[in-house]
């Protein structure tokens, strides 16, 4: 970065640190104990569309690779898109098993980069409810290195709770690393995983 852009406001992009991922079952905990948020053991990846024998390969080592594991139940990975045309992974796990399906996540988002995807990368989600079932995603902003909660409004036509999104970044503040400028805080509807 050189003088003219610190002089224009510009600044130097942060660079995707896919190990952030790895503070989510810790973060879980403090957001069970402080908000009395519980995973679902659902989590996302989603990315813009791409096409090509590159990216085929690249989703079916995605299938392969989870559904390595033998002691999963049911399909590992389901491929989907959303009406903005981005393309949503959803990945599965026991609901007490945040470890693994981190581990999953960042498996997907790894070869999404590796492959030559990472330009194409968005975010990651991981889901939870509270004791009334309401719905709550903690996000993964691949291009800025950050996390934000998202919590959309239950039976709402998108709508969101802003009061609990701002409690949920209160009581996880020291656990992750939290997007500050709360208008990148962008709203995921029907994300699958929440």
């Amino acid at each position: 970065m050189g003088l003219l852009d610190s002089i224009l406001g510009r600044s130097k992009p942060v660079r995707p640190d896919l190990d952030q991922l790895f503070a989510l079952p810790s973060a879980a905990l403090t957001l069970q104990a402080g908000a009395g948020f519980v995973p679902t053991g659902l989590g996302s990846v989603c990315f813009a569309g791409v096409e090509g024998g590159g990216f085929a390969r690249i989703r079916e080592d995605v299938r392969e690779l989870l559904d390595a594991d033998a002691g999963r139940a049911g399909s590992p990975v389901e491929f989907s898109q959303d009406a903005y045309g981005y393309t949503w992974l959803l990945a599965r796990r026991p609901a007490d098993d945040t470890a693994a399906l981190v581990n999953d996540l960042h498996a997907v988002n790894t070869l999404l980069q590796d492959g030559g995807f990472g330009p194409q990368l968005l975010c990651s989600l991981l889901g939870f409810r509270d004791a009334e079932q309401r719905p709550l995603g903690l996000v993964y902003l691949y291009k800025r290195g950050t996390f934000y909660p998202f919590a959309p409004l239950p039976g709402a036509a998108e709508k969101r709770d802003n009061q609990r999104e701002l409690q949920v970044r209160a009581v996880l503040g020291d656990d992750l690393r939290v997007e500050s400028d709360l208008a990148r805080w962008f709203p995921v509807w029907g994300a699958p995983g929440l």
